[in-house]
């Protein structure tokens, strides 16, 4: 019986990598691993750390803590208020407040979204009153782009049943085995 023989972690030469796809997953990997270590360096310590990184693609990724806008700013010495030694309470009322405006946001989506529907349905019933509530016997012209769009799915489902119906009828037209009268039935000789 042989045994395995494992290579385990081995030591990496530190050499520029020319293959382009070992090149990207190597970035991808030690930019995620520097941003663990900058994060864990924040929370324990309670520094503020600013880290813009260019990858060989050109792309910018940065990472800020409180952010790295803040940070830069203050490092270019432009006039910004002395830092806050609770940098976690930051942190949370910045999240807390992103929560909000996501929040609020959707929220307006939702209120335009039933206001649109509340007009629809508000000129539906202004048309349906006009037209002693068959709505679809009032004048084209009247209609808008929904109800035109609703009348053409119910002129679709109607001629789908026409068709249906025919099909039936044209399947039943002689519903007796031999020629004959439908009035009377064909003599069978026994």
């Amino acid at each position: 019986m042989s045994r395995r023989i494992f290579k385990g972690r081995q030591r990496v030469d530190m050499v520029k990598i020319t293959n382009g796809r070992n090149l990207g997953v190597t970035f991808s990997k030690r930019r995620a691993g520097l941003y663990k270590k900058a994060c864990e360096l924040c929370m324990l310590c309670g520094a503020e750390i600013a880290i813009v990184i260019f990858s060989p693609e050109g792309k910018i990724f940065s990472f800020g803590h409180p952010s790295v806008e803040t940070l830069v700013e203050r490092f270019l010495g432009r006039n910004l208020p002395p830092p806050n030694n609770d940098v976690h309470n930051q942190q949370i009322v910045a999240h807390r407040e992103a929560g909000i405006r996501e929040l609020n946001t959707r929220l307006m989506n939702l209120e335009g979204a039933l206001q649109m529907e509340k007009n629809r349905g508000e000129s539906l019933q202004e048309i349906r009153k006009k037209a002693d509530g068959v709505w679809w016997q009032s004048p084209i012209k009247e209609l808008n782009l929904f109800h035109l769009q609703h009348l053409k799915r119910a002129l679709e489902i109607l001629k789908q049943k026409v068709v249906k119906e025919a099909q039936m009828v044209n399947n039943n037209a002689f519903p007796f085995q031999t020629l004959g009268s439908a009035w009377s039935p064909p003599n069978y000789t026994s």
